[in-house]
């Protein structure tokens, strides 16, 4: 296959499918992964894009999905690690161990493991950007009270960003960190800042980032960010 080929997850709505239809504009296959089969076919389907059924916070769904495009393309160009999970709490000494649990399975060890898998990949065929959609919320500056679960998840994903991008060349393999801001998605609600559009200006910049681009850095709309 001459084109690109990326991978997006949580890919059946708002940013994820955004993100997706921007990359086939832009001439790349798309594999667009989501976990209700009949929503990630439809969006697929609407966009001339690919679809995979997984859910990122079931590590055999992730190891399906690793061997898959391994067996199939052996080769990914674009992993975009979109898919997430927000839980808001009143205080945090009340907040559910529960609740960690699950939003870290699926904020950090879905990545986690989707970089493990195909980044090999990438550095097998000489070229990878990876881009790890966190937040301001997981900086040690912007953290918030209200959503402790969602502060560590992504504080320890972008962790996992300056790891991986300390194991690449920084060159034909980049991996970084971005935040879209406060979004109008499900996840953000209608009163947020930013359209969809908005949003992932970022992460479209990572994904298609040159030679002399940056690794391992935590940005919003192209610009520097405290970790």
């Amino acid at each position: 296959m001459d084109k690109k080929i990326a991978v997006v997850t949580g890919a059946n709505r708002g940013m994820g499918k955004a993100a997706s239809e921007k990359l086939v504009t832009l001439n790349y296959h798309v594999i667009m992964v989501g976990r209700h089969e009949k929503e990630i076919n439809e969006a697929a389907n609407s966009l001339s894009a690919e679809a995979f059924v997984a859910d990122v916070e079931n590590e055999k769904d992730i190891e399906k999905l690793t061997n898959f495009i391994s067996e199939k393309y052996n080769r990914l160009d674009v992993l975009i690690n979109n898919a997430g999970i927000y839980m808001q709490e009143e205080n945090l000494f009340s907040s559910k161990e529960s609740d960690m649990k699950k939003t870290f399975e699926i904020n950090t060890m879905g990545p986690y493991r989707l970089m493990k898998g195909l980044i090999p990949l990438m550095q097998k065929n000489g070229y990878g950007r990876v881009v790890n959609v966190s937040s301001g919320l997981g900086s040690f500056g912007g953290f918030s009270l209200t959503c402790p679960a969602y502060s560590v998840s992504k504080a320890a994903l972008n962790m996992l960003t300056k790891l991986f991008s300390s194991a690449v060349d920084g060159k034909q393999v980049k991996v970084n960190s971005i935040c879209p801001g406060w979004v109008k998605t499900d996840m953000g609600g209608p009163n947020a800042s930013r359209s969809i559009e908005e949003g992932i200006s970022g992460m479209i910049w990572a994904a298609t980032l040159p030679e002399d681009g940056p690794n391992g850095g935590f940005f919003r709309d192209g610009k520097p960010l405290e970790w």
